[in-house]
């Protein structure tokens, strides 16, 4: 198999974007389209808030092209509120929300822990064993949701039978340890390679034949962008993991000054020699 690199960005929809990476004019409905064909992914933030609707799925998987793929943000009611813990109903909410509705083009699953949640080897055991690694496994699980998610709103059924991949990141320090690489390892989730412009660890093991990578921003959080040899850098790290094997998808969530978008078409030329479609104006 050859391994596959997919570089997009998190979340498309920010009003300061528009006359900038959207060009002026550019109908608000028309934006992940206009994304879509300048990236090869994107990564759905808005399920980390609340949780969404199949028809909103249905619409986003419509509008990309054939080959396009999103990752999808684990809701934050679990790793956030619950903090991984009782979330077996939660977990059945989660999936029966539409999830399933992107058909080939869901990708992996983000779950991201708060600052506050150090490292607890049982508690992430529990929670990584819940965690549905199929569609139909994901399909039977939905279907134990409750009320949150009515059951004329609800997606239960899976397209096929098709292999559901997970990534962690993790922003407590006591994650950057020799045990949790392993606990990781063990269960198949990747540990997300998350640049945070040193504020929290930034680990980069190999734990699952995919990689996954955040770069929330060079030199500031959010903020800054990413210079050219801080590209190149990215671009050898993702080019080495591709050539040993490894899946790789990289997102750009440096979205606070709109640099996001422009530096994962740059990242995404460099690795694959797409040149990107223009942007703007």
């Amino acid at each position: 198999m050859v391994a596959t690199i997919r570089i997009g960005i998190s979340g498309w929809s920010y009003p300061g974007w528009r006359g900038g990476f959207y060009p002026k004019g550019l109908v608000q409905r028309r934006e992940l389209a206009y994304a879509a064909e300048r990236l090869t992914s994107i990564e759905i933030n808005g399920s980390f808030y609340s949780l969404q609707r199949p028809s909103s799925y249905a619409a986003w998987r419509a509008e990309t092209p054939d080959d396009f793929v999103f990752a999808v943000k684990g809701g934050r009611f679990i790793t956030h509120l619950k903090k991984l813990a009782g979330v077996e109903t939660a977990l059945a909410n989660f999936f029966a929300s539409g999830v399933l509705a992107l058909g080939p083009k869901l990708g992996p699953v983000l779950w991201q822990l708060p600052p506050t949640l150090g490292y607890d080897a049982d508690r992430l055991a529990a929670f990584f064993d819940q965690l549905p690694r199929t569609t139909s496994a994901a399909a039977e699980l939905a279907a134990r949701h409750d009320e949150k998610v009515p059951d004329d709103r609800a997606l239960t059924v899976a397209e096929g039978d098709r292999p559901i991949r997970h990534a962690l990141e993790v922003r407590h320090h006591s994650f950057a340890t020799r045990e949790a690489v392993d606990l990781l390892r063990a269960h198949d989730v990747a540990f997300v390679v998350a640049d945070t412009a040193g504020r929290w660890p930034l680990v980069e093991e190999v734990t699952s034949d995919h990689m996954y990578v955040r770069l929330h921003g060079d030199t500031e959080l959010y903020a800054s962008g990413y210079t050219a040899e801080a590209l190149d850098r990215w671009a050898q790290k993702v080019c080495r993991w591709a050539d040993e094997g490894l899946d790789v998808h990289v997102y750009l969530d440096n979205d606070a000054k709109g640099y996001a978008p422009h530096d994962a078409m740059a990242l995404l030329e460099r690795v694959t020699g797409r040149r990107p479609a223009p942007s703007g104006l």
